[in-house]
């Protein structure tokens, strides 16, 4: 063999092994069933943050609903010196505690979607930017 032929398959095998290949995970035995593992389109990362910045706002108007009448009717139930007035009471602050962290929770899936929507547009330029240079050295490779 001469060292051209030789030169011409190491080039074919390197090109080979450094070639860019998407959505294989099925191929390489990940099984991905051929599809891709993952897809994340940034118009349903709004979506889902929208959803849930609209359920924090339903949230804190609906669910503090019956608060007032309930802390009321458990203070007036304490002071005529019934018992259940200050289970009524337990059950106030207990729903308070559990709004306050659907609440906490809402506006983290909200503020974290939002902050991942962003950071995949920004990957998407640094990638574009890699891949550019990656495609030159192809070029080379050719």
């Amino acid at each position: 063999m001469s060292f051209d032929e030789e030169w011409a398959e190491l080039r074919a095998a390197a090109a080979q092994r450094t070639a860019m290949r998407l959505n294989s995970a099925a191929a390489q035995g990940g099984g991905g069933g051929g599809t891709s593992d993952l897809v994340v389109n940034r118009d349903d990362l709004g979506r889902i943050g929208n959803d849930a910045y609209d359920l924090r706002t339903r949230l804190t108007k609906d669910g503090d609903h019956a608060r007032t009448t309930t802390f009321d009717a458990a203070i007036a139930l304490t002071n005529g010196e019934f018992a259940s007035g200050s289970a009524l009471l337990k059950v106030h602050d207990r729903w308070n505690t559990h709004v306050k962290t659907l609440l906490d929770a809402c506006s983290q899936i909200s503020n974290h979607l939002d902050y991942t929507k962003a950071l995949h547009s920004k990957d998407d330029v640094k990638i574009g930017g890699e891949m550019a240079s990656i495609s030159k050295l192809t070029e080379y490779l050719k």
